[in-house]
């Protein structure tokens, strides 16, 4: 604990951390808030599935867009334009009732113009700290983002079910504009200029790493997304169970960050965590099969307890897999490309859970978690050879210039 708290007292380390937290947290609830909200008001996990996969048809365009133009704009103008659109969008789909397709087209515009908040920071990172420092600072961030995951969708249950779910998705609405403001005007911001790429959109994803860690990504999420659509569906809209059973996946998540995240990144390191996701999981669906309805909160909570042990640590590695692959004026991009897969990954996981649970019963939302974890854990090992191994290395993004060597005059 000790590489952690020396990090937190390096200047503004702590006060990005934070900002960045706070900015971000919508992107925990949102999947989560527009399904409970769309469901209710067209009674259908279907159509709110259709929403979100709308909503992450956006985010897929503009993930690797917006953080390419942060290069080129710099990145409080492309922080603010883009906060100020998604605000506007994310407000509209709450307080104005619409007709699905409207819903699906508002959606689409929301994910469009989503903040590169992850992007941003992450290109920051290694401009605070020195090359020892920054695999931890990787670990903590991720711990960070299972706050976002995880916490996120506990604090959207709460709201929506005991409040209403206009509130559920305007809570979002909230902590994006606060946040994203403090974020904003951070002096880390004006510090960091983000070279402009030479290498044309989506040259980066040829670099191994960066597709492992896109493809991994969209799969954790996506498998996290299920679970919290799975739960909510088997305790109802009514009581607390399903937020306290989120709180639990939360807690797992959070151990397993601070207690794992300054092991050596290895070649395997990515299929290890990803196998103890999976079990987990896997071990969730069991329970609901065959665990007596008055036992199922108490299993389902300690098999997602074993799954969010390996989530953050999962997450530490793919965020310095990419720092450790990329030039610098290509890391905004690459962790565009990482993020889009996680919320595209975050918004299909919902959709696939919603689909399974109209069909299936809450059951099947476990089955689509189990799944996305599965093949989670398939990928890193068939593509164990494009994994970087970071013992003993430096974490730091490539420079974009290298020493050129002189010979010395005689």
């Amino acid at each position: 604990m000790s590489t952690y708290s020396d990090l937190l007292k390096t200047a503004g380390v702590a006060r990005i951390i934070t900002a960045q937290l706070v900015a971000r947290f919508p992107f925990g609830m949102l999947s989560l808030a527009f399904l409970l909200h769309v469901e209710q008001q067209t009674g259908s996990y279907g159509a709110a599935g259709l929403v979100l996969a709308a909503t992450s048809v956006g985010q897929a365009i503009a993930g690797p867009l917006t953080s390419r133009l942060m290069g080129r704009w710099g990145m409080r103008p492309v922080l603010t334009i883009t906060l100020a659109i998604c605000a506007a969008m994310v407000s509209t789909i709450a307080l104005v009732p619409m007709s699905v397709p409207l819903y699906m087209v508002v959606g689409a515009l929301a994910g469009l113009s989503m903040p590169p908040i992850q992007p941003a920071v992450r290109t920051i990172y290694p401009k605070m700290v020195n090359s020892r420092q920054l695999t931890p600072l990787f670990s903590l961030d991720a711990t960070a983002q299972e706050i976002i995951w995880v916490v996120g969708p506990v604090v959207t249950t709460f709201v929506a079910t005991q409040i209403s779910t206009v509130w559920g998705i305007m809570l979002a609405v909230i902590f994006m504009v606060g946040g994203g403001i403090w974020f904003i005007v951070l002096p880390e911001l004006g510090r960091v200029r983000i070279p402009r790429s030479k290498r044309k959109l989506g040259a980066v994803l040829r670099r191994p790493p960066v597709l492992l860690a896109t493809g991994v990504g969209f799969l954790l999420v996506g498998a996290c997304a299920a679970v919290e659509a799975a739960v909510v569906a088997t305790f109802g809209h009514g009581g607390a169970e399903a937020g306290i059973v989120l709180a639990i996946f939360s807690v797992g998540s959070i151990a397993g960050g601070l207690g794992l995240g300054h092991v050596p990144i290895g070649p395997w390191s990515t299929a290890r965590r990803m196998l103890i996701v999976f079990v987990g999981m896997g071990l969730a669906a069991v329970v609901m099969v065959l665990v007596s309805s008055d036992m199922v909160f108490w299993w389902l909570s300690a098999a997602l307890f074993v799954a969010g042990i390996g989530i953050a640590p999962a997450l530490a590695v793919l965020f310095a897999m990419v720092s450790a692959s990329v030039k610098f004026s290509d890391t905004a991009e690459a962790y565009g490309w990482v993020g889009t897969g996680q919320l595209i990954g975050a918004a299909l996981g919902s959709a696939a859970a919603g689909f399974l649970i109209d069909s299936n019963g809450a059951v099947g939302g476990f089955w689509a978690a189990a799944l996305f974890a599965l093949v989670g854990f398939i990928v890193p090992v068939l593509a164990k050879r494009y994994h970087p191994d970071l013992r003993g290395r430096d974490a730091s993004p490539l420079p974009d210039t290298e020493a050129i060597p002189v010979q010395p005059t005689s």
